[in-house]
């Protein structure tokens, strides 16, 4: 068992082609840190008053836009794979930048077929990144393994299995007692926490954690003095 701690900044920022927060959101909590923008982000960040530090992807929306006057201090890394979207192009070059603690921007809010193939990459990288999504107010946060958290009462959260996922939890109203949560299936959207800690006993896959943002940090894993 560990504890989740909302206590480590972020190394850097990742910003998709969807909705992002307004300029006000990074002078706030992130004046200081790297942003990457995945090719079309890069132009969404800019319409916000924001040059991206790196710009990442294939290129194409970013060229379309005729901005690249403006990124002479930029880092611009072509990668013209076709194999995969830009959202993994921007995981793989932050990977081998040595970020770890990665914000999500962006992630949805465009394209459904993206947003889904967003997802897929999410759950294909969480597990060597340290992955956290920003979208209106709340965090998701992918995991697979089980984990205590500080929460305030009667503060929403959601367990959405990825793709399934056994569970035993402890203050939350509707407690679930070594069942299976499965998309198609049962999920667990919208439940509401009963005490200021919550306890997520992940038995058997995982799941994408949604509660408030605890901006600007990110979770960092913190193993506890007992395990179950």
């Amino acid at each position: 068992m560990t504890h989740l701690k909302f206590d480590s900044k972020f190394d850097c920022l990742v910003c998709l082609n969807a909705e992002i927060p307004p300029l006000g959101f990074f002078i706030k909590y992130f004046p200081d840190i790297p942003i990457v923008g995945a090719d079309g982000g890069a132009v969404r960040l800019f319409e916000k008053g924001i040059i991206a530090d790196y710009v990442v992807g294939d290129l194409d929306t970013f060229s379309n836009a005729r901005i690249e006057k403006h990124f002479k201090n930029s880092e611009i890394i072509f990668n013209p794979d076709q194999e995969i979207n830009d959202f993994e192009k921007a995981l793989i070059f932050v990977e081998q930048k040595g970020f770890r603690n990665i914000l999500v921007l962006g992630f949805q809010g465009g394209e459904l077929d993206h947003t889904l193939n967003n997802w897929s990459i999410l759950i294909k990288y969480f597990k060597c990144l340290n992955l956290c999504l920003f979208d209106k107010g709340n965090y998701g946060i992918p995991l697979n393994e089980s984990f205590k958290i500080e929460t305030q009462r009667n503060e929403l959260m959601s367990l959405i299995p990825q793709p399934k996922a056994r569970l035993k939890t402890q203050n939350l109203r509707w407690n679930l007692e070594s069942e299976v949560l499965e998309l198609g299936f049962r999920e667990g959207a919208r439940n509401i926490t009963t005490g200021e800690e919550v306890t997520i006993e992940i038995l058997e896959g995982a799941v994408l954690l949604f509660l408030r943002a605890r901006l600007p940090y990110c979770y960092r894993k913190e193993k506890a003095l007992w395990t179950r």
